[in-house]
C-alpha cells in the first residue's frame, strides 16, 4: 500500500510527534537530548522553519513548527532523523531502526489552537510525572520562552512571531 502524501502548507503550523520504535528509548543520556536539539536548531534554519514548542521525551518528541516553504518540515525532518540515528547508533553501539516509522504531522489551524498544541507538548513532562512543573524538565521549550527573544521575521504569520524560539530570522530582538 502506498504512503499517503502529506499536506505541507507553507506559513501553516504542524504539531510533529516522533516516537521511538516499539516505544523504545531514544535518548540514552543528556548528550542525546543536546545533540538533537542542536542539530534541530541547524536542520530548522537551513530548511527555514519556525520551531514555536518541543519536548525531548525519552521515546518520543512532539514539534511544533511552521514552514515557510512546503518542503522545509520534510527536509528538515529528514535531516534530523538521519544525522541523529546514525549518531545515536555509533554512539551506543546499535543498529538498525530509531524510529517508529515516519513522524505523524497534523496541521494546526487557528491561533487558539496553536496555544493548545503548544501547552499540550510543554506540560507532556509533567502528565508522565516525571516533573512537578514544566521548569523542572530540561528538554523542553519552557526553558527557552523565558527568555524575552522575538523573532522579527515577515514570513511568519504575526501571531506567531511571539511563540517563535527557533527561525532563520537574522534579526532578533530583545523585549
Amino acid at each position: 500500500m502506498a504512503r499517503r502524501p502529506r499536506l505541507n502548507l507553507a506559513g501553516v503550523p504542524q504539531h510533529l510527534v516522533q516516537r521511538g520504535n516499539n516505544r523504545q528509548v531514544c535518548f540514552y543520556i543528556d548528550q542525546d537530548y543536546a545533540v538533537y536539539l542542536d542539530k534541530l536548531k541547524e536542520y530548522s534554519r537551513r530548511y527555514k522553519v519556525a520551531v514555536h514548542a518541543f519536548v525531548l521525551m525519552t521515546n518520543h518528541v512532539h514539534l511544533l513548527v511552521t514552514p515557510t516553504t512546503p518542503l522545509g518540515v520534510s527536509q528538515m525532518m529528514q535531516a534530523l532523523g538521519r544525522y541523529y540515528v546514525r549518531y545515536i547508533n555509533i554512539t551506543h553501539g546499535r543498529s538498525g531502526t530509531l524510529w517508529e516509522g515516519r513522524y505523524k504531522s497534523s496541521l494546526v489551524d487557528s491561533e487558539h489552537y496553536l496555544l493548545l498544541v503548544s501547552r499540550y507538548i510543554e506540560l507532556n513532562p509533567v502528565r508522565a510525572n516525571m516533573v512537578a512543573h514544566p521548569a523542572e524538565y530540561p528538554w523542553s521549550s519552557y526553558q527557552h520562552k523565558d527568555q524575552g527573544v522575538r523573532v522579527v521575521d515577515s514570513s511568519i504569520p504575526r501571531f506567531l512571531d511571539s511563540l517563535v524560539i527557533w527561525s532563520f530570522a537574522e534579526e532578533c530582538i530583545r523585549d
